[in-house]
């Protein structure tokens, strides 16, 4: 039997909240050398690209970290852990855009910074939408919405407009798998 490729030698918790929680690992390498892993563990969440008549709808929030405005995909999680995630799709695209959906298919799931992260998103399309009131959250009070063209988004990654990893690699997906 094989030595396993990377073997945990003890775990703590260098940090901790409501959100997310800071691991940090010793491990040992299959040729017995040491090493330590940061790992922060954060809960899944989804992704929608809500599609309508040739356009994506984004929001566009700041975002505290960049200390910037971006423009994304519809984004979020639930606190409830037996929430199905079609459910939470169906949710978040409505509670950022106002947009409910006809049709929402799962597109696959993405690991974003499996190198530091075990946090992964689902990602879904949304299609047949009809508009409705948005529900934001308290923390999204700043988010606006809007829908633009295909060739805009493409230029609006181009050229760095949009710059949110996750809404790029889904974008990436889903031009792949020729759903827009």
């Amino acid at each position: 039997m094989s030595k396993p490729d990377i073997e945990t030698v003890s775990s703590r918790v260098a940090y901790s909240n409501k959100w997310l929680r800071v691991r940090e690992d010793v491990i040992r390498r299959r040729d017995g050398g040491e090493g330590l892993y940061a790992v922060v563990e954060k809960p899944d969440f989804v992704v929608v690209a809500p599609w309508h008549d040739g356009r994506l709808h984004l929001v566009e929030q700041f975002r505290y970290p960049v200390q910037s405005r971006q423009w994304e995909f519809p984004q979020g999680a639930w606190d409830d852990p037996n929430a199905a995630w079609v459910d939470v799709a169906r949710g978040e695209l409505e509670e950022e855009t106002g947009q409910r959906a006809g049709g929402m298919v799962e597109i696959g799931q993405i690991h974003p910074l499996y190198g530091t992260a075990s946090q992964s998103y689902r990602l879904f399309l949304a299609t047949d939408l009809t508009a409705g009131p948005q529900r934001l959250e308290e923390s999204e009070q700043d988010l606006i919405t809007r829908a633009f063209p295909l060739a805009e988004v493409e230029r609006m990654m181009l050229d760095g407009t949009i710059r949110d990893g996750v809404t790029i690699a889904s974008f990436g997906l889903l031009r792949l798998r020729r759903l827009l």
